[in-house]
């Protein structure tokens, strides 16, 4: 028996990764990622649903000021979730070559990036939040107030979202699957009960959260609203990240080892080497979805009626589920194609990608159905204006069928940043976005003066050729497999 193959046995997860049966190997690791990115998306519902709950003349405004801000502060996450992508990509190649102690340097020091960045964006957020929702993306009145003073709470407390995804992507890396949903399952609970006292405080509520008031009034809970839901969402995710930091600490042998929160500059050359390319891909995809807000808001909203504005604003949670869970399946990929690179085994690294891909798309193919068959039911929950609810379910109906595209290219997408290809994977998203995209949509918009039914359909257009491209991209491993790192420690 070779070396690897005995460093391999002595550990159950990598012996699993490199040596069993490919599917089961795959939907074993993959199911609960995916599920527990469900779970982080449910976070977004929590807030969603519990505005939703508030008179129509506050909740509809506040309901378009969740959804700018989402997808501002997914930038932070994004830059974030560079850095742990870069981690993952390094942590599965050196556990694949089994050095345990570079293992522990890079997983403790990426801790420590990660809340530096949490530092930088909320310099960000207290600065800029104004800017950013009005003169960038073309929120007025009410939405425009609503959206500063959420978006400002966020941002200034992105370091919890950022130590959340970074802990998790580690265990992930690590071939440890259940820790993450159980990590993102305890902050929804907590998320769920914070925001109740939050939003609701000692005022009215509904009678399902009748329990709320009370105790938000013994505790001395204003009434918030919108900014309160900000601010459980902050906290909860602080208190969630405690326990999984404590017991990654002993996993990984901190002290042991001789690792340390502070990088040193060769470890950050080589974390930032492969993350900037990898946050500045999910950058551009962020943006682009920002790009088509900026459009919604500037081209079909006013003062007085942001009901497109408003029904975007619901769809893109759905949509934000479908992401998530598509970044689920993409860790799995991530990690299966790391470590059997890492371990030497090209051809399992190249089928394990399609396997995931598989499994995105089916995930995918079963969201959109329900989409499309509940998805009006459900929009109802979440506000009353028949005009929003027939402008939110007119676009689930035309874009959710494209959510099996969507699911493809992100899964392939990261694949191939698991075998370090990262500048490839920014430069097809960068080429994608500034050729296909946005001419697309401005055409659509600004030059055909459309209705906002062909912007939807140009989202649809984009999401096939999006898939089409990363499929031909894959099949060629000659592009991205002689791109694998050659990481620093």
């Amino acid at each position: 028996m070779s070396t690897s193959d005995e460093t391999a046995a002595n550990d159950p997860t990598r012996h699993r990764i490199l040596k069993a049966p490919l599917p089961w190997a795959v939907l074993r690791l993959g199911a609960p990622l995916a599920l527990a990115m469900v779970l982080q998306g449910l976070f977004n519902l929590v807030d969603q649903y519990l505005i939703a709950r508030l008179p129509p003349s506050v909740s509809d405004p506040s309901l378009d000021a969740l959804g700018i801000c989402d997808m501002v502060a997914a930038l932070g996450t994004i830059v974030s979730y560079g850095v742990s992508t870069a981690t993952a990509t390094l942590l599965a190649q050196y556990k694949g070559a089994g050095d345990d102690a570079k293992v522990a340097r890079v997983a403790w020091a990426s801790i420590g990036i990660v809340l530096a960045l949490g530092g930088a964006f909320a310099l960000v957020g207290g600065l800029g939040a104004d800017v950013i929702v009005h003169d960038v993306l073309g929120a007025k009145g009410a939405v425009r107030v609503l959206a500063r003073d959420y978006l400002r709470v966020i941002l200034c407390g992105s370091a919890s979202v950022f130590l959340m995804f970074q802990i998790t992507s580690v265990m992930r890396a690590l071939g440890n699957s259940r820790v993450p949903l159980l990590t993102f399952a305890g902050g929804n609970v907590l998320n769920l009960v914070l925001a109740v006292l939050m939003v609701y405080g000692p005022g009215e509520a509904p009678a399902v959260f009748s329990w709320g008031p009370p105790i938000a009034r013994a505790l001395g809970i204003p009434r918030m609203e919108v900014q309160g839901a900000a601010w459980a969402t902050v906290i909860a995710r602080s208190i969630a990240c405690v326990v999984p930091l404590l017991m990654l600490r002993r996993s990984l042998k901190v002290r042991e080892h001789g690792a340390t929160m502070r990088p040193p500059r060769e470890l950050t050359r080589s974390i930032v080497a492969l993350a900037w390319p990898t946050s500045a891909q999910f950058v551009v995809r962020v943006l682009s979805v920002l790009f088509v807000t900026a459009l919604v808001h500037h081209a079909y909203t006013t003062r007085a009626n942001s009901d497109a504005g408003t029904a975007y604003a619901l769809c893109l949670r759905f949509e934000t589920m479908a992401l998530f869970v598509c970044m689920g399946w993409g860790g799995c990929a991530q990690t299966f194609v790391g470590m059997c690179l890492g371990a030497g085994d090209a051809r399992r690294a190249t089928r394990a990608g399609w396997y995931t891909a598989l499994y995105g798309v089916l995930t995918m193919v079963i969201l959109g159905v329900v989409y499309r068959t509940v998805g009006d039911d459900v929009l109802r929950v979440f506000t009353t204006a028949p005009q929003i609810v027939a402008l939110a379910t007119a676009y689930l109906l035309t874009v959710a069928p494209s959510y099996t595209f969507y699911g493809l290219a992100i899964v392939l997408g990261n694949a191939i940043v698991g075998a370090g290809a990262t500048r490839l994977a920014l430069r097809i998203d960068a080429t994608l976005v500034g050729a296909v995209q946005v001419p697309l949509m401005l055409a659509v918009v600004a030059l055909a003066g459309a209705p906002v039914g062909w912007l939807w359909i140009s989202v649809v257009a984009f999401n096939v050729i999006n898939a089409a491209v990363y499929a031909l991209v894959y099949r060629r491993t000659d592009l991205w497999q002689k791109s694998i790192a050659e990481p620093g420690a």
